[in-house]
């Protein structure tokens, strides 16, 4: 795509248009109240594991916490009428720095239980990427389907079933994906009080393994197929799930494809050295939201660090992400794109495809009027030095 001055902040005219001819916008403007809402909409157990984290939480809540330490220098007088947003990434050229985060349960959060192909849509009407979980309520063939021109991404969660690794990856470079991205943190499910309490782990209803049941790999796997034994075939996916792998099997996973390959769940700048010199095209620096592993440091704070270790590698970044200013101010700390996962549930639980498109078109409104009005006329303006700590 070509880069062009950034047309993201018009999505605020249309909104006060709307105002003008008494019509309110349709989905909150707020996190706040967009989780308010969704939890109203949602069936809660859903709403629990989608907006719960591990232990007590204090991870999770410090990620959001993290982008309130950091403050924007406004810089005047330097023509910032004009922005550019645009990013490139893997040799593409995205038009913003925006992606969806990967979301396991995405699909069960629509309330037609669609969510992964409602974020597909929202990625062809936007432009923004979207990271297909291999936790999907639908085929990730399906998903690709549904993204138009927009480049979307495959996450992969490696079975210890190797040959079942090698052909979710292949499926997915048949399917157009443009780059597969290893979630390294879930080989094994977090303590998440909220979910224990009621005895759920959502994967284990099957509603969200439609990668796996269709699979030719799994069903040669099962005596029965899962049409006819759906308990069989779930037992035996918690069986594979979770691989937990080494830096022996790095050279394994970088063979499966000749697609960038991306890790995701990288904090430590020793990991980031070893993946980079391992043969990775990019790292991805997350704590999994806040989901995995409570007691530790938010991933922001890990961010300059990685940016560091991956010596110009793209660095992919999500965690906390809930605002446009967010989105900035990781990008200031040297993320090259910024994910958001949450919002995007939420919006899939209230609209669909129309929640979906309205929070990413928020976030990209906000960071692009923040830029406008902070003097920032393009991501490569946003370096640590715009920004300065917050009492």
């Amino acid at each position: 795509m070509a880069s062009a001055p950034s047309p993201y902040g018009d999505y605020q005219n249309e909104i006060y248009a709307g105002g003008m001819s008494g019509v309110p916008p349709r989905f909150p403007m707020t996190f706040a109240e967009l989780e308010a809402r969704a939890r109203a909409a949602m069936d809660p157990s859903v709403f629990s594991y989608v907006a719960g984290g591990a232990g007590e939480e204090h991870t999770q809540n410090a990620n959001v916490a993290a982008f309130r330490r950091w403050g924007l220098m406004p810089r005047m007088l330097v023509g910032a009428a004009e922005r550019d947003l645009s990013v490139g990434l893997f040799g593409l050229s995205l038009p913003s720095p925006l992606f969806m985060a990967p979301i396991g349960v995405l699909g069960v959060c629509a309330q037609d239980g669609q969510g992964d192909l409602a974020a597909a849509r929202a990625a062809a009407r936007t432009g923004v990427p979207m990271t297909a979980s291999t936790l999907s309520a639908a085929p990730l063939e399906e998903v690709a389907a549904g993204f138009g021109g927009t480049p979307g991404f495959f996450q992969l969660y490696t079975p210890t079933d190797r040959e079942l690794a090698e052909s979710l990856v292949h499926r997915a470079e048949s399917a157009g994906f443009a780059a597969i991205t290893v979630t390294l943190d879930t080989w094994v499910t977090g303590w998440r009080p909220r979910d224990l309490a009621i005895g759920n782990l959502l994967p284990m209803r099957g509603r969200v393994l439609a990668n796996y049941m269709g699979d030719p790999v799994f069903r040669s796997r099962l005596a029965r197929p899962p049409e006819e034994d759906p308990v069989a075939a779930v037992l035996h996916w918690a069986q594979i799930f979770g691989n937990p792998l080494t830096w022996e099997d790095l050279p394994w996973l970088r063979s499966l494809t000749s697609l960038p390959l991306v890790v995701k769940g990288l904090c430590h700048p020793d990991d980031v050295r070893r993946a980079r010199d391992g043969g990775v095209d990019g790292v991805y620096c997350s704590n999994h939201g806040g989901r995995q592993a409570d007691g530790g440091l938010p991933a922001l704070d890990a961010l300059p660090g990685v940016v560091e270790a991956a010596e110009g590698l793209p660095v992919l970044f999500d965690s906390g992400v809930r605002s446009g200013a967010d989105v900035v101010k990781a990008l200031a700390l040297g993320a090259t794109a910024v994910g958001v996962g949450r919002p995007c549930a939420y919006g899939a639980a209230l609209g669909g495809t129309d929640g979906v498109e309205h929070v990413l078109r928020s976030l990209l409104a906000e960071a692009d009027l923040l830029m406008a009005v902070d003097g920032y006329r393009s991501p490569a303006e946003l370096t640590p030095d715009a920004l300065r700590r917050v009492p």
